[in-house]
């Protein structure tokens, strides 16, 4: 029997992938830039404990791709190690023995001039969603700089949070973390104003070292051929698969071995933590 120390909505999403674990791992988008991000997150409003967890931004030509760089190393592990056999209609996936690296955020982000298109898988299918760009920016003439690169200030309020992003025009990407786009300049750092995020650049690939390449590590049964729905329908959706896990892993003929009883456990325990999250997006 395996442990994961997870709740079950990361659970439930880690059994998933490894349905998935078969699909190519081929992007075409030519590498235009590489950005790792550090986020400080207050997750869990019983105290001040902040999660941290780096994320990679990979801008191609017309889209740019977030994903925490842990689900990237995660998806790695799971593609080679993960043992699956098939019986009749039943999958089963074994990891014994396997350290899988851990995430707590295990959705993609595409960000274009179009919109921002949001992916997570739930229980056995891809969910997707699409928002528009952020336009509602108001952008100073307050300077600083952070880490070498001349900012300049922009405010927003989003999804029932004030930000404050610094963001440079030496690097004249229009993306940022999470769904943070529509600036004249990559955003270096956002913050909101309660200080429970904090999302900071920490390293930036050199052009010279992107010549010739792809993005190529971001695994495409991320964002390939989704079910298209709304918010407030991923939202049900998740908190279906979240109060009932195995049912779920269950309706797509998948078969957790030794994991029922973790399943269990996991769902009281985010039953009586729900109401003490601290979710990024309050509205």
């Amino acid at each position: 029997m395996y442990f994961f120390k997870k709740t079950c909505c990361l659970l439930a999403f880690f059994l998933s992938i490894f349905f998935y674990s078969q699909s190519q791992w081929i992007n075409k988008d030519t590498l235009r830039g590489e950005f790792t991000y550090l986020l400080k997150a207050k997750l869990d409003q019983r105290n001040d404990y902040k999660h941290e967890e780096l994320f990679s931004l990979q801008v191609g030509d017309n889209r740019a791709f977030f994903v925490s760089s842990q689900s990237i190393k995660r998806d790695s592990v799971i593609k080679n190690s993960a043992k699956i056999t098939t019986e009749g209609n039943t999958k089963t996936i074994s990891l014994q023995g396997v350290a899988v690296p851990k995430t707590k955020f295990s959705y993609t982000i595409i960000q274009s001039n179009e919109n921002i298109q949001f992916f997570q898988l739930v229980a056995m299918s891809l969910l997707s969603y699409k928002e528009p760009i952020i336009s509602n920016w108001k952008l100073s003439d307050e300077l600083q700089t952070i880490n070498s690169f001349n900012c300049k200030k922009a405010e927003v309020t989003f999804k029932g949070r004030n930000w404050i992003a610094w963001y440079s025009t030496e690097i004249p990407f229009p993306y940022g973390p999470y769904k943070f786009t529509g600036l004249p300049g990559l955003i270096i750092k956002i913050t909101d104003d309660r200080g429970d995020y904090d999302f900071e650049l920490v390293k930036s690939v050199p052009n010279v070292k992107l010549k010739g390449r792809l993005i190529n590590n971001i695994s495409d049964y991320r964002y390939t051929n989704p079910i298209e729905t709304t918010r407030p329908k991923f939202e049900q959706a998740l908190e279906n698969a979240r109060a009932n896990p195995s049912g779920a892993l269950a309706n797509s003929g998948t078969t957790i071995i030794g994991g029922q009883e973790v399943i269990q456990q996991r769902r009281k325990q985010r039953e009586e933590n729900k109401k003490y999250e601290n979710p990024i997006e309050l509205e």
